[in-house]
């Protein structure tokens, strides 16, 4: 059962996120983010990581998203604007997107020929003292720098949003 609610969940975060890219309006595009985001809850969940599991609900799916919505509704983003397909992307995208799946595929399976599997409900490690111990001792900076870029993000937006309205 938990083999075939992980490949339900998964084939639901897949969808979500070529639904992210497909989408021409941008809070439609936001919501299937918000989509990717709950079945990734889920998957982690199914692999025993509770406590990431909320994270990702309550800081991705929750702040994060509310964040994007509200910079979408600053800039005032209207629907794109459909343009001609060139006929080689027509043609080779969907096979040259499967294509580099195989090559990555075989490149991570050469590469890590012993790597251990992942079992269901074997993850333990995932609890709020390991995971703050390493995200404040060993992960600091690259957790401040994420930091420093989304403040530099929103600042961004801010900007951009004052110029068009004066």
């Amino acid at each position: 059962m938990d083999v075939f609610l992980f490949f339900l969940f998964a084939a639901i975060a897949v969808i979500c996120a070529v639904n992210v890219v497909v989408q021409t309006h941008p809070i439609s595009s936001a919501l299937s983010l918000v989509g990717v985001m709950g079945a990734l809850a889920v998957l982690y969940l199914l692999l025993g990581g509770e406590f990431i599991a909320m994270a990702q609900v309550i800081v991705y799916a929750g702040a994060i998203m509310v964040l994007f919505i509200f910079v979408i509704m600053l800039l005032n983003a209207g629907e794109e604007s459909k343009q001609s397909k060139s006929l080689v992307a027509q043609f080779l995208g969907i096979p040259g997107f499967f294509a580099l799946l195989v090559v990555l595929a075989f490149g991570i399976l050469r590469l890590f020929p012993n790597a251990p599997r992942v079992r269901f409900g074997e993850f333990t490690s995932a609890g709020a003292e390991e995971l703050g111990r390493s995200l404040f001792t060993q992960y600091l900076l690259p957790f401040e720098v994420v930091t420093v870029l989304i403040l530099i993000a929103i600042v961004g937006a801010i900007v951009l949003a004052r110029k068009e309205m004066d």
